[in-house]
């Protein structure tokens, strides 16, 4: 929300947006804490009252940062895994959607793990929307019968904990894709341990 509470018009709207869209950038390249406010208007080339028409802190617009992006993740897996006939197809479609959006989103992914050092409310707030919706589909799978009943919450932490680690080593550290035959190796680890 901008920090006054009048509606804002296109130019103001795009003004915002580009100070989102820098303060990403800047957030990626610097860190949190080593980023400032000045950083991200020199960057936008912007004043900086201009910042504070749109955001009262640095804090602000990180934490806006956080929430569009776990809105636009989280629909981009929604609208990725609609096709799937089955849990694992899914899963498999869901990792491959998040393995392209950290490869295409690394300082967004970078600011994500920040958010522990920033804000732990934050960072708790980002994984459990997410682990929302796995709960949401292992329960859907366990009701048509697909996996066993297991603690869904338990099964979602380990699920997104997977593709977290798997994305961190091969796309984050190495800027490679996810090599197919590992995550197959990974699906399987998976559905050996929860198919019925």
């Amino acid at each position: 929300m901008s920090s006054n509470s009048l509606p804002l018009t296109k130019k103001g709207e795009k003004t915002r947006q580009h100070l989102l869209n820098i303060a990403e950038e800047v957030f990626g390249e610097k860190g949190y804490f080593n980023a400032s406010i000045v950083d991200i208007t020199q960057k936008a080339n912007v004043a900086q009252g201009t910042f504070y028409n749109y955001f009262p802190s640095k804090q602000s617009i990180f934490e806006e940062l956080v929430r569009n992006m776990s809105h636009t993740f989280r629909s981009e897996i929604r609208n990725a895994i609609k096709t799937a006939d089955s849990f694992e197809e899914s899963q498999r479609i869901g990792f491959r959607t998040f393995f392209s959006w950290v490869k295409n989103h690394r300082d967004l992914y970078s600011i994500v793990q920040q958010t522990v050092l920033v804000d732990e409310e934050l960072y708790r707030w980002y994984y459990e929307r997410l682990a929302s919706g796995y709960i949401k589909g292992l329960e859907e799978a366990i009701g048509k019968e697909e996996i066993k009943k297991y603690d869904t919450e338990t099964i979602a932490y380990c699920l997104m904990g997977i593709s977290q680690f798997l994305g961190m080593r091969w796309i984050y550290w190495e800027d490679r894709d996810v090599p197919e035959d590992l995550l197959e190796d990974a699906i399987a680890l998976i559905f050996q341990g929860l198919r019925k």
